[in-house]
């Protein structure tokens, strides 16, 4: 996946975003940090179609992503949002169905394949025993998974997660991001997510997009993009990076 001249507005608003151009490596995670209202959910929504851009091109397996017909698309990209709501009452299983629309024909029952992947999405998540539980009975980290469960469904090449880790504890964020990892090692799913912890996406991430006022201000490998000059300059942040071991690099902040 490609963009180039990227350009965007709201409404009739001053340009927010302008001629932004990156390339998003094939079975890889790329990983987008910046501030606060930076761009960075408005850039994969735009990646995603959910929103439209003011000029310049997005394509997909050298196609513009428009040139798509909805259900089309649907089978190559899914998105799993910040904030996400349903019925009360649905179970686990009955919304992971909802990944198998963009494969459904008007009045058709489930197929085999279908069931297949809604099965290989729950096993991948680790909701096989939860299936039959309504969402709203669950946890947050469980509930995170249940709405990626639904995406796998989708069997997709490219996974967007915008900020998974959001209101979830430490450990559950681990946990998903483990997840995640190995859906990408595994499974070999491109992912793009956006990330506020920077340690997250040094450990985490193949790749990292950094944006700063609606603009990309570095790409490339993490150690390589997260500096102590960069998170500087973004951020307005003094920190230092230091490595061991075990998890490798991680950031330590000293002071604004």
């Amino acid at each position: 996946m490609e963009f180039k001249g990227l350009t965007f507005s709201y409404d009739d608003r001053e340009t927010f975003m302008e001629n932004l151009e990156a390339k998003i490596e094939k079975n890889k995670i790329t990983t987008i940090i910046g501030p606060n209202g930076c761009g960075k959910s408005t850039l994969l929504s735009l990646l995603a179609r959910a929103q439209k851009q003011t000029a310049g091109s997005i394509t997909l397996d050298g196609k513009d992503i428009y040139s798509y017909k909805a259900k089309d698309f649907a089978r190559k990209i899914a998105m799993v949002n910040q904030a996400n709501h349903i019925s009360e009452d649905m179970t686990v299983e009955e919304l992971i169905q909802f990944g198998r629309i963009p494969y459904k024909k008007i009045w058709k029952q489930d197929s085999d394949e279908d069931r297949e992947a809604i099965e290989w999405a729950l096993t991948c998540t680790k909701l096989q025993d939860y299936k039959n539980t309504p969402v709203s009975a669950l946890s947050g980290g469980q509930r995170q998974r249940v709405w990626i469960a639904l995406a796998l469904a989708q069997k997709t090449e490219i996974l967007f997660l915008d900020e998974p880790t959001t209101y979830l504890d430490i450990f559950h964020q681990l946990e998903l991001l483990s997840l995640i990892k190995e859906l990408n090692q595994v499974y070999g799913i491109t992912i793009v997510m956006v990330l506020h912890d920077m340690n997250q996406a040094l450990r985490y991430s193949d790749l990292v997009i950094v944006m700063k006022d609606g603009a990309i201000k570095a790409y490339g490998r993490p150690e390589q993009v997260i500096t102590q000059e960069r998170i500087k300059e973004i951020y307005d942040v003094h920190i230092v990076v230091n490595e061991d071991d075990e998890t490798g690099l991680y950031i330590v902040p000293l002071s604004i």
